[in-house]
């Protein structure tokens, strides 16, 4: 008997086949329609984004960032948005804005709930743990792939793939924050004979808000950081250009799509940085601490 009948091979990659395969044929008509809602998010926000001017949309965006941070970051802004504009890119840097904004709501919608039930529940936080790591660690290569078998090409794969990868910052974030606290001011909550419920929206929430608002920062920047990956699936984007450059060698291309998305990305880093520093609690620690 040779060495190699002797091997024994864990077929797991099979049974995840045969898994997605059931998965396909039991929750076909729930897929359909999870692809038929984000499609109308998409398209809607897409719209919106990219139809009017390019300037209106522009002064309003940097009017969001003057009414968070002041006038530098809305100058900065403006510059940054004109450049892409000069670049040719600012309908793909609409379209990836759209992608990374629906993302990142549903992640958060469903990250920031768990991370306060983790938070709350030591044997929640222990199950949602490990599926966190393999999340972050799994190439989002791999997930990628049952992902388009599931919703063929185009943004909802994309959206599906950048949901899954952004979300553990939205989980960890909210339970690191609910659970620094401090106990005594939780406990006089109590005393006082507030509910749970009660104590969660108007004592754990708030103080914890700037430690939740820098995962909404972190889920942010991982939903734009997967916008290349989303254009090898066929999304609208900034992705499909810097694809489109890594298979044809251009250069050009690839530098204007990369400099879009940098820009993209530093406005939304400082625009929700800004967000956090306006909270109460940011600015009573500042206060304290000058």
């Amino acid at each position: 008997m040779s060495a190699t009948d002797l091997e024994l091979r864990l077929p797991l990659g099979d049974w995840v086949e045969a898994g997605v395969d059931g998965l396909i044929a039991t929750f076909g008509g729930f897929f359909d329609l999870v692809k038929t809602v984000l499609v109308a998010c998409f398209d809607s926000l897409e719209l919106v984004l990219a139809t009017p001017p390019m300037w209106l949309v522009a002064l309003v965006l940097a009017a969001m960032a003057f009414a968070a941070k002041g006038w530098k970051l809305a100058v900065g802004a403006l510059v940054g948005f004109v450049v892409v504009q000069g670049v040719d890119q600012w309908d793909n840097a609409m379209a990836t804005l759209a992608l990374v904004l629906v993302a990142s709501v549903i992640a958060l919608a469903i990250g920031i709930p768990l991370g306060i039930w983790a938070a709350r529940d030591d044997r929640v936080s222990r199950a949602v743990r490990p599926v966190l790591d393999f999340m972050q660690t799994m190439p989002a290569f791999v997930y990628l792939i049952p992902v388009v078998i599931i919703f063929l090409t185009g943004a909802v794969p994309g959206i599906v793939a950048t949901i899954v990868f952004a979300l553990a910052p939205g989980v960890r974030f909210t339970e690191l924050g609910i659970r620094g606290v401090d106990k005594e001011v939780v406990e006089a909550g109590h005393a006082f004979g507030s509910t749970p419920g009660r104590i969660l929206r108007q004592i754990q929430i708030p103080l914890a808000l700037p430690t939740i608002m820098a995962g909404v920062n972190q889920v942010i920047m991982l939903a734009l950081s997967m916008v290349v990956i989303a254009g090898m699936v066929g999304a609208d984007g900034l992705g499909r250009d810097v694809v489109s450059a890594l298979s044809r060698v251009n250069v050009s291309l690839g530098f204007e799509a990369g400099l879009s998305v940098v820009i993209l990305a530093i406005y939304l880093d400082r625009l929700t940085s800004a967000l956090a520093d306006r909270s109460p609690v940011a600015r009573a620690m500042r206060v304290t601490a000058a």
